[in-house]
Formats: C-alpha cells, structure tokens, sequence
C-alpha cells in the first residue's frame, strides 16, 4: 500500500512568513526550530530518542539546547530557556518551533508524524502524550482549569484540549510571532528576550480585608495557553477557524512519549 501525503496550500495565510534562504545557491526552508531546555545533564535514553528519530525525507532543520549558564549559580528558569529559545526562532524566521524537553523520550517517529501535520498546516498546536512524573502517574491532558485530568480517550487517539504541556509541543510560529509583538522585552543572562511565556508568580492583599492574602502561581505551558486562547492569537495569526474553538490544542496520542527521572525511572513505568 503506498501512502497519501496532504497538499501543501502555497497561498494558504499561515505561510506568510515563509522564508526562503539561498545560500551557495542552494536554496532550502527555514523550516522547523527544535528547541530544549535543559539543566545540563540528560539521560541516555533521550539521548537515544532525540538523536535516534526517522528524518523525513528531504528535511532540514536546526536546533538549539540552552544550557546552564557557567557565570551564574542558578539554572536557567523553564520559561527564560523558552523566551531565549522563541527569540533565536524570531531571529531565523523559522516555520514552525518545536519544544522537547530534556526529560521527555519521544517515540523514534516522532519527526515522521510532525511532518506531517506541518505538510497539511491545518493544526496551529500538537502535542504528543506524555504523563507527569509522579506516582501514580497521570497523563497531561486537559480541559477545564482545577478539574484535573480528561480521560475520556483511548491511546491513539486525536483529542482536542484546552491546555497542553510543552514537553513535546509543535507551534506554528504565526502565532508566536504575533504573541513576541504584544510581549514585554526582558533580559535574563545578559541576553534582551520577551516574555512569550511565563511561569505566574502572584501574591495580593485584598484591598477590603487587609488580612486576605491571596495566592496563584502556575506552569508556563498551561499559562501559555490560556494567553493564546484569552488574547486571540489563532485570529491574529491567521487561523481563524480555531478563535472560537473550545478546545483548540490537538494532542496525538499515537506521539507516546515517556517522562525520565535523572535515576532512570519511567512514567508511565
């Protein structure tokens, strides 16, 4: 059986920032920036996983890991190693940004699925699964905010979210792009950066009750989310058919990735 391959809408709106680069005349897509954050120590297993993938055919890409910075004695923060990362993609007018974080081991076609969904360009977001590192250990799927977990699925399947991580998450840059504009200009490690994303901090008195004291705080991904979603970035962007969508994030089941500990342990086990 031979397979199908999608047709590529060379007018479609989403590709309006696609660049073409002709270097020693040769001409190739600054197509897709695989970018991680990472402490500096990754198992073999990603390892493995990262460096192991089918590379479709005729691909080119390049990627970029932040790593720990020798003159501070802090780590990189997640959503820091994710601005600098947003900002090199701005910077090579990439296509698309995929975040695959240092503890996440994808499936070996992982590069083959992505593909994909970047030949059809109908899916703006797609995350593969992937479950926290906890036991028991729970799947990151989300709709709804304080609900906990959806599990009305069966693996393989496509279901559409509200909230996903970004442990292994394909973004049309369209949409970053329009969110970098709106975003305060920031500098972490002597390096100008925007706050694409961020990880919510907040504490506040309530000014009727001054013994009130209110408390949020939260992860990157999930705040990421909700920006897109709260401020319209899918209209902005050009994909407009996802601007009134309740739940406009795909997760692909069939993308099964596993979470490591630095020990080695699995989750799922």
């Amino acid at each position: 059986m031979n397979p199908t391959f999608p047709k590529q809408d060379t007018n479609s709106p989403v590709n309006k920032y696609r660049t073409i680069i002709d270097e020693n005349g040769l001409p190739y897509i600054n197509r897709v920036l695989i970018g991680t954050p990472v402490t500096g120590l990754v198992r073999i297993e990603w390892v493995g996983a990262r460096y192991g993938q089918v590379i479709p055919m005729n691909w080119s890409y390049l990627y970029m890991n932040q790593f720990i910075n020798s003159y501070m004695p802090l780590r990189y923060q997640v959503a820091d190693a994710q601005n600098l990362i947003v900002k090199h993609a701005i910077e090579k007018e990439m296509e698309w940004l995929l975040l695959v974080e240092h503890d996440v081991i994808m499936p070996p076609d992982t590069f083959m699925k992505i593909n994909r969904y970047m030949l059809e360009e109908k899916v703006p977001v797609v995350s593969g699964l992937y479950f926290c590192r906890g036991r028991p250990s729970y799947p990151l799927v989300f709709r709804g905010r304080g609900n906990s977990i959806f599990t009305d699925w069966e693996m393989g399947d496509k279901v559409w979210c509200d909230g996903v991580p970004t442990g292994m998450l394909l973004i049309h840059m369209g949409i970053i792009r329009e969110m970098w504009e709106d975003s305060e200009i920031y500098t972490v490690a002597n390096q100008e950066t925007r706050r694409v994303f961020e990880s919510p901090r907040n504490i506040w008195y309530d000014p009727e009750d001054p013994n009130h004291l209110g408390v949020f705080g939260g992860t990157s991904d999930l705040n990421w989310c909700n920006r897109v979603r709260e401020e319209g970035y899918f209209e902005k962007a050009g994909w407009t058919d996802y601007a009134d969508k309740e739940y406009p994030f795909l997760v692909d089941t069939s993308i099964f990735c596993q979470h490591i500990n630095p020990d080695g342990e699995l989750f799922p086990g």
